[in-house]
């Protein structure tokens, strides 16, 4: 397998970033052990870009022996859930602290969609405030935001046009652009994030729908995929558009074959293909209008 993960400009950051990023969320509930090889192989794979969050579990806690050697090395992101200004401050200290670095690159308003939430993160003491005065100070170099289900791309819309984030967060995979009005709504957001330089985040590109029953293993919030071949379509899927970043799966007993995928040829797959990898795999959408995500 080659390890040359294509690198991209980070938006307007000044980072240049492998397009495949570290989905953190994979460490949040592994052995100290496990989680040293899994960044062991972060490494041999070359990915410069590791994504983690406040409510990841052990995730900010496992990278914290690993980043003693290679902060330099990468562009280090975390999210918080708080929609307060101090709360977030103090929940973005939290973070600082158990990683034991002095700043992070980026700082993400997590899974801001609720418009209630929305609206409080945004009023005057509110977490953008809050988060804006600590990139002031240093202690954040950039503000980011994500969200998850249908609403997500028109939210971010929504945000951009309050303020300057400089990345965003939603899930993209086929058969959730099928949906007509979800397309344009990503449409219209990867347009207006290309226009103002604002980096393009993905997630939940191999998903193969929600858990329909109790059995097995869960390493992941939704079923993942479980073969190379659709794994790969579905990762170039995405990659094969190159103004979007994919971050990993939580669940890392994907994470070689989808570096195996992101490191190949990563030309789009042709709508045939993926639409047999839909029946085959029986592979259904994440989010309707009638399912809460709860992340």
């Amino acid at each position: 397998m080659s390890t040359r993960i294509p690198t991209a400009p980070f938006g307007s950051t000044g980072h240049r970033s492998t397009r495949l990023l570290f989905g953190a969320a994979a460490l949040g509930a592994m052995s100290p052990e496990r989680a040293d090889a899994t960044l062991a192989d972060v490494v041999r794979w070359g990915i410069n870009h590791i994504d983690t969050a406040a409510s990841y579990g052990e995730s900010e806690d496992r990278l914290r022996p690993w980043l003693a050697d290679h902060r330099d090395e990468v562009f280090l992101a975390t999210k918080t859930g708080e929609r307060g200004g101090d709360a977030a401050r103090a929940e973005l200290e939290r973070s600082l602290e158990r990683m034991d670095v002095d700043r992070v690159d980026l700082i993400q308003l997590h899974n801001l969609v609720d418009p209630d939430e929305w609206e409080t993160a945004f009023a005057p003491g509110g977490a953008v405030e809050g988060l804006a005065r600590a990139r002031d100070e240093g202690v954040v170099s950039h503000i980011g935001v994500t969200g998850h289900g249908l609403p997500v791309p028109g939210q971010h819309l929504r945000s951009l046009e309050r303020f300057d984030f400089a990345s965003v967060l939603f899930p993209v995979n086929f058969v959730l652009m099928e949906n007509p009005t979800y397309r344009a709504d990503v449409e219209a957001l990867v347009e207006a994030c290309t226009d103002r330089g604002v980096a393009i985040q993905t997630i939940k590109s191999i998903a193969r729908g929600r858990w329909s029953d109790d059995e097995g293993p869960r390493f992941s919030w939704y079923e993942p995929l479980d073969d190379p071949e659709p794994i790969g379509r579905a990762v170039r899927y995405v990659l094969g558009d190159e103004r979007l970043f994919l971050n990993t799966t939580s669940d890392a007993r994907k994470l070689e074959m989808i570096v195996d995928a992101a490191t190949g040829d990563l030309s789009a797959p042709d709508d045939a293909d993926m639409r047999a990898d839909v029946e085959r795999e029986g592979i259904t959408p994440l989010f309707d209008e009638r399912r809460p995500v709860s992340i």
